[in-house]
Formats: structure tokens, sequence, C-alpha cells
């Protein structure tokens, strides 16, 4: 199955020059330098805006969607990296789901400085698709100093934007059991939350980069809301999953959560 996605991936990547539209005509993006917070870091931010119709997708895109991936190298005093991602919506294409934004997306970047006296110059090459009927690649090579005051309305917006954490939705409890199949594990969750709206989607994360789980089949029973999905190893073959680093998010058309770990029960 994967090997399928990944091939109609290929085919509509190379689909799109017949039709003469380049990555300028469809994206435009910048860095926000952003504000200092109160821990010290830099919190900057990655703004994009798409053509009408256009879309990208999230840490965690779907059979149908292309992930990001980014490239620090270049920076000057930064330590590490964290991403913020905003709650994401999902799509339904051909029969095939994905998870991303359309029109526009500021991404918080929360930049960790070796040195905090000192200043801080990030440098950031992102590679990721954007989608339409069809799907291209797109390269951003952007840079910014990072002496605050820019954008920080736009980057507070979009933290204030994130998944909501378990506590925060009333989830009661969470267990997840673990059954070896034949090029992996299915996971089945259970989680005792209230409805978060009329269409819930939940997509289910292994923690391991090089891990592809399926789109999980999902069912509700009264405050019970149960995922299913298949997590399959690049040697096709169960393996031992840590559950701590299962993550765990349920999309609703106004809301989304965040569940991190799932234990055995």
């Amino acid at each position: 199955m994967l090997k399928a996605c990944l091939t109609l991936a290929a085919m509509a990547l190379t689909a799109l020059p017949a039709l003469g539209q380049t990555q300028a005509d469809i994206l435009a993006a910048r860095l926000l330098p952003g504000f200092v917070t109160d821990q010290g870091s830099r919190m900057a931010g990655l703004e994009m805006a798409f053509a009408p119709g256009w879309k990208t997708y999230w840490r965690a895109p779907g059979d149908a969607g292309i992930p990001p991936v980014f490239d620090w190298t270049g920076s000057q005093n930064v330590k590490s990296v964290r991403l913020h991602w905003p709650r994401p919506s999902v799509f339904h294409l051909n029969g095939m789901q994905s998870v991303g934004y359309h029109d526009a997306l500021v991404l918080p970047l929360e930049v960790e400085p070796i040195d905090p006296a000192q200043p801080v110059a990030l440098r950031m090459r992102v590679d990721l698709g954007v989608c339409k009927d069809i799907c291209m690649p797109a390269t951003l090579d952007l840079s910014a100093d990072l002496t605050p005051g820019g954008g920080d309305a736009a980057i507070r917006a979009a933290l204030a934007d994130q998944p909501i954490n378990a506590g925060q939705a009333g989830v009661v409890a969470v267990h997840c059991t673990v059954e070896p199949i034949r090029d992996g594990l299915r996971v089945t969750a259970h989680l005792d939350l209230p409805e978060q709206g009329a269409e819930e989607t939940v997509v289910l994360e292994s923690g391991l980069g090089d891990v592809w789980v399926s789109e999980a089949t999902t069912t509700r029973d009264g405050n019970r809301l149960t995922a299913v999905a298949d997590m399959v190893p690049p040697n096709g073959v169960p393996f031992a999953l840590d559950r701590s680093g299962v993550v765990l998010t349920v999309i609703a058309p106004d809301r989304a959560v965040e569940i991190r770990g799932c234990p055995g029960g």
C-alpha cells in the first residue's frame, strides 16, 4: 500500500510542468522575526500564502500528502528549532485523505540560541509539496536576523490555534492495544473524551520518522472514540513500539486535540 501511495504522489508531481505554472505563481513566503519568549528563546514564524485553491501539508500529511522537510544549515547561534504546528484541516480527493493547510499558514518557529546574549541569524531551507488538483514540489530558501519586532500578532494567533491538550479537551482515559500483523503492527486506540464535532478524524503518529502509518478507521460510541491504524516499518516486519512516543490528534472542523502517549490497558 505504501509503495502504491508513493507512486501516486510521484505521478502527480511529474504532471505539473505541462501546465506552465511555477512556484512563484502559487506560493509566496517570508520569515517573520517575531519576539523573545519569557524563557529567552526567539519565537519566529514561517509565513506562507497560496494561490486560490492551493494547499500544503501538515507534519503527518496522510497518504495523499507530502511531508515538509526542514534544513537549518547555515544558521548562526542556533542550538535547536521547535515547530509549533497550528490546527490543520482534513481534505478528501479521489477517495484519499490528506491533512494540511489552505490559503495561508503561519508556522511558529521557536529558536533556542546557543548564547542568548548574542544575535541569532536563522537560515532555512524547506522542501514541501503544494497541491490543487495535482501537486508540485516547492523549495523555500529564507533567512532572517531574529531581531525582535516583526509579525508578532500573526505568530501569536498561530500559537493560539494549536491543538489543545488532553486535559483541556476533557479526556478521561486513553489506552492502546497493539497486535502484530504480517508487515508491522496494528494499533487500536481507545479515547474517552466528549465529541469534538460532527466530523472527527484521528491521526496516529508512531514517533518514528521512517514508519508508515495508515489512515485510521474511526468510530464513536458515546464518549468512547476508537481509532485503528496500521504501522509499517521499512523492513516490513513487526517491531517494538515505544507507546510514549505515539501521538494521537483528533481533528474536528473547529478544533483539534493532541494526545501524547498511548499506554496499554
